[in-house]
């Protein structure tokens, strides 16, 4: 795979540094698609391979249009690829989140879209032959200070019409919790699994798929060649021409709607053990943070222990590695024996009020749709918007598709949370130009290390990675936020937006589109290419 958004450092036997990627996407056998030929046109055209795009293309296939899905990389490769694989109505604290900002009517109906998009894909899964184990969920309490937390959500499960219990100490997990909310017959599965089979009846009812194929802009083109309305998807690769565009691709690469100041990115870590003792058969997620998440996993070696958490605000982290080896050794110091098989990262949005964004990007500009802000609860959310979204085309509607809508009154609530996303960018955006005036330096960084210097008037930022210093413009090109190195993944992180980079300037994450510049290397007589 070489260097991607997904791969992180572990260490192998001999204690030294390797790449390796998630367990879904190491055991995958994904078709390749290829890239986008010009001058196609489509009915609608998803912009993004994941869980959300490739149901929404099955949908609007199964419904008679004609589909073509855009890719930037390779199917799975975003956030379903390496995703925990949790199908849970209990979401850790979610219910408790959504309450501090809506009604219950509100709550409720978020329950039931998730419940909705759960069992879609539960269903899908028994057709298909997609191994799914159904087990308990729970959310619990690592320290006093979580209990009150935990018996918040309790309530808030009940309220929304969940079947959940309270439970002293989950007998199963070997060190102590002060107390958790159960909800049985949850489930969970290899996601990319399930990519796959919708991936082949998708290409079954005539999707067109491409990958490789990174989209740059939407526009209308309302010129006497074209019927009035039609939309211009552009890419790298050519234009598109369609009649509706849906943004499945975490972030909306489109700044209409201004999407980026109202979602939160957020990095977190999951970790693949082979465990020698036995391995908790639940679902379990703590209340506080650092989170601790785990499941098992079944594998082709027997079941794999499956642990998940410090999660950090995109490129705000000191140290992405250290992050890692603290999951290592917390796993570890509970699990005795376990030996790291797998390591990688995940990229979550928040949302501002606490609920998904999911319809038009802008008031009444019904033929760019957006799904956005599932909140590391993608399983779930993915398949119910993908449902609100495909609805909307098709002319039918949710009844419980108001918990979603992107554009209502009921954002006010959400304002100061997002005042607050967006002061917290102003000091990263001052922090970064700030720390680049004053950094400079006569060697090459380190194997695997990387840093913003100044080089003339601008920040450069410089990586050394598999033997080779590579220099790019350290300023990212979506609104010009100074770049960190993530010295766990070997890329450049904005702190602004969550847009994420490879040592080559090549896009990772948006809501950039655009790679960074090249500049002159600044050790040109050091390692170079």
């Amino acid at each position: 795979m070489g260097i991607s958004a997904r791969l992180v450092l572990s260490p192998d036997a001999a204690g030294t540094l390797t790449l390796v990627t998630s367990l879904w996407l190491d055991n995958a056998t994904t078709a390749a698609h290829p890239s986008l030929p010009p001058d196609l046109r489509f009915d609608v055209v998803v912009v993004g391979g994941g869980l959300t795009g490739l149901v929404a293309a099955v949908l609007l296939a199964r419904g008679g249009a004609q589909v073509g899905l855009v890719e930037a990389r390779t199917i799975g490769a975003g956030a379903t690829g390496n995703t925990t694989g949790k199908i849970s109505l209990l979401q850790g604290t979610q219910l408790s989140t959504i309450a501090g900002r809506h009604s219950a009517d509100k709550v409720a109906k978020y329950v039931e879209a998730n419940l909705e998009g759960q069992q879609w894909l539960l269903r899908f899964c028994a057709d298909n032959g997609v191994d799914v184990q159904h087990e308990s969920a729970y959310t619990y309490a690592q320290s006093p200070d979580g209990v009150e937390q935990v018996r918040a959500e309790l309530e808030h499960c009940r309220r929304a019409g969940l079947d959940a219990q309270w439970e002293a100490q989950p007998d199963e997990l070997p060190f102590r919790t002060f107390g958790a909310v159960r909800l049985d017959d949850q489930a969970q599965f290899d996601p990319v699994d399930a990519l796959n089979a919708l991936v082949e009846e998708a290409q079954r009812r005539g999707v067109a798929i491409f990958e490789h194929t990174r989209v740059t802009g939407v526009h209308g083109d309302c010129s006497v060649r074209h019927h009035l309305g039609e939309r211009v998807v552009q890419s790298e690769s050519g234009d598109i021409r369609c009649d509706a565009v849906i943004l499945a691709t975490g972030t909306p690469i489109l700044d209409r709607g201004g999407y980026f100041a109202r979602l939160h990115p957020n990095r977190s870590y999951a970790l693949a053990f082979q465990v020698p003792g036995s391995i908790p058969r639940g679902m379990y997620l703590s209340a506080e943070s650092p989170t601790r998440s785990l499941r098992y996993a079944p594998t082709d070696s027997g079941d794999a222990l499956l642990v998940g958490g410090n999660g950090h605000s995109v490129g705000r982290a000191e140290s992405t590695k250290d992050k890692v080896v603290e999951l290592i050794d917390w796993t570890q110091q509970h699990f005795p024996g376990a030996q790291l098989t797998h390591s990688w990262a995940a990229q979550d949005y928040a949302p501002a009020d606490g609920l998904p964004y999911v319809g038009p990007i802008l008031p009444g500009a019904n033929r760019i749709l957006v799904a956005t802000g599932y909140n590391k609860w993608g399983m779930t959310n993915a398949v119910a918007a993908a449902l609100a979204l495909t609805g909307r085309i098709l002319g039918g509607v949710m009844p419980w598709s108001r918990a979603y809508e992107a554009w209502t009154p009921a954002e006010i609530g959400g304002a100061t949370t997002a005042a607050k996303l967006n002061g917290e960018v102003a000091v990263a955006m001052a922090g970064g130009w700030l720390r680049a005036a004053l950094r400079n330096s006569s060697a090459p960084p380190a194997e695997g290390a990387g840093r913003v210097e100044r080089h003339g008037l601008r920040p450069v930022g410089v990586s050394t990675v598999n033997g080779t210093t590579r220099a790019v413009s350290a300023v990212c090109p979506h609104l010009y936020g100074v770049l960190r190195w993530n010295d766990a993944e070997c890329s450049w992180d904005c702190p602004l937006h969550g847009s994420r980079f490879t040592p080559d300037g090549d896009v990772l994450e948006g809501p950039a589109t655009r790679p960074l510049g090249q500049p002159a290397n600044p050790y040109p007589n050091g390692k170079d290419d």
